[in-house]
């Protein structure tokens, strides 16, 4: 294993060497949180790539081949669809509004009120998706180094946070361009090949297998609506995903530099089912359909290529978490924190821009601790991650995507959507279980019954606001791309230069 780990140690070592360079470049806060906002196609496709194609994607995609065969690429299938509908009927919007996360789009739209509630829901979707991502380090340390869960969720989590705090997005982007190339490399060039061959070819795979390992619909009618539902629209609203959209140099940037992120997320996905359908001929009886991925990494793989694919594996699962990591930090300051505060800093000008640097890195050194110590009291992946994405698709989608389509909604609708819909899929997820679909269905159904409704009981949004939130959606109210700038005040008496105006 020394080749092996010899390729891991260089990694992570140019992991931590990209964060230090990223901290030289990061002297604002647009800088900091955003790239600058100048990404360009080939940067913005791998590192939203990179991002959206974690752990969960890798090993359990994997995994869900192993158990389903061909049809356990439909989770992984299902985020890439939804970056693909993100990036074709959204992104270029997101983009031109210039702001840093989806609670100021909110408050453009709803004129100041929507946000800080908005936050909050926001805020712990993107912890736990951070939390999620780090207990994944524990299964590839494990196979590393053969060092205990805590132990491998500390090693992984300290680096991640030590260079995202280092140099935030710019960071965040130089290591995840080196991950997807990783990643490309170590899935789909090597061990999707060397996984079939080894498994005697697809002919012997279907000789081997059920039928049904080969239905492209066998995981089942409901559980590939219910990825559509949590994934597909999950991927239309995280802050996550659109802070990524934020990086781009120019709405044209962003709609088709994620479209080729998208379509690399559906090949992503037939990829993990193929591996893990050639994992379930050579090793029939595996305890875990998790351990598939590790199990013939371990077993299969020459020196030197267990070390890339390895790594491929690591890059998957800490470009999720980082990306996860600077998108919780940033809510928990500009939307949560700046607020109760009174609208100090809050997504404000760029008058001390180091100042604000730091704050927002302040804020990814306590989120990270904060994430590492979940992830270490934490035991189940699959439970978090459903949480996460219940949360967010039942708590947001309605009203962020309703304030982009309707123009009736309103900020009394959004808050009362945003309400109702959490606190539903928490009810419902107690009632019938975490893993449950009933949380998600009739949570995302009582959201919009709400949003709908209350919106045309309420005045419509003000004629001011709406002519604000147009004008910023057809990039002419917006700031110069990569500058500080704040927000606009709308015409309620409590307008700050705060982006929430609260």
């Amino acid at each position: 294993m020394a080749v092996d780990y010899a390729v891991i140690v260089v990694y992570l070592a140019g992991m931590l060497a990209m964060g230090w360079w990223g901290m030289r470049r990061a002297k604002s806060k647009s800088e900091f949180l955003v790239a600058g906002r100048r990404l360009g196609p080939g940067m913005y496709s791998g590192t939203m790539a990179a991002i959206v194609l974690g752990g969960a994607s890798t090993i359990g995609g994997v995994g869900l081949g192993y158990q389903y065969g061909l049809s356990g690429a439909w989770m992984v299938f299902t985020i890439g669809l939804g970056l693909l509908a993100l990036s074709v009927f959204f992104s270029a919007r997101i983009a031109r509004l210039k702001v840093y996360t989806v609670s100021e789009m909110l408050d453009l739209r709803y004129g100041g009120r929507a946000g800080i509630i908005s936050g909050v829901v926001m805020w712990a979707y993107t912890l736990m998706l951070a939390v999620t991502s780090t207990i994944a380090y524990a299964t590839i340390f494990d196979v590393l180094f053969d060092v205990n869960r805590t132990v491998a969720i500390v090693l992984g989590g300290t680096i991640v946070v030590a260079y995202s705090t280092l140099g935030g997005m710019w960071s965040i982007t130089l290591t995840d361009m080196v991950q997807f190339v990783v990643k490309t490399i170590g899935v789909l060039l090597l061990l999707l090949p060397i996984a079939v061959v080894k498994a005697g070819g697809f002919s012997e795979m279907k000789a081997q297998l059920p039928t049904e390992y080969f239905d492209p619909l066998g995981i089942g009618g409901e559980t590939i609506f219910t990825y559509v539902l949590i994934y597909t629209f999950g991927m239309l609203i995280g802050q996550d995903i659109w802070q990524r959209v934020f990086t781009a140099r120019s709405d044209t940037t962003a709609r088709w530099g994620g479209t080729v992120a998208g379509t690399y997320c559906l090949v992503y996905a037939i990829a993990g089912a193929v591996i893990g359908t050639a994992a379930k001929v050579m090793y029939p009886n595996l305890a875990s359909a998790d351990a598939a991925f590790a199990t013939i990494v371990k077993d299969e793989l020459p020196v030197g290529v267990r070390g890339l694919v390895l790594a491929a594996a690591l890059a998957a699962v800490m470009s999720t978490s980082s990306g996860a990591l600077i998108a919780c930090a940033t809510v928990a300051n500009n939307d949560i924190w700046s607020r109760l505060r009174g609208g100090v800093g809050g997504g404000g000008g760029g008058d001390e821009p180091h100042d604000e640097v730091k704050g927002n890195r302040a804020f990814i050194l306590i989120m990270g601790v904060a994430v590492i110590l979940i992830a270490i009291a934490l035991n189940d992946v699959v439970e978090a991650l459903t949480v996460a994405y219940n949360l967010l698709v039942g708590g947001l989608l309605v009203p962020i995507i309703g304030g982009l389509l309707w123009r009736r909604g309103t900020a009394a609708g959004a808050l009362s959507a945003v309400c109702v819909g959490g606190v539903a899929v928490v009810g419902l997820m107690w009632h019938y279980g975490i893993l449950a679909n009933q949380p998600i269905y009739y949570g995302l159904l009582a959201s919009l019954a709400v949003y709908v409704v209350v919106s045309l009981a309420t005045p419509p949004t003000d004629a001011a606001v709406l002519a604000a939130w147009r004008e910023r959606l057809a990039g002419r109210g917006a700031p110069e791309a990569g500058a500080d700038a704040p927000v606009p005040a709308h015409s309620s008496p409590s307008a700050t230069s705060s982006p929430s105006g609260v």
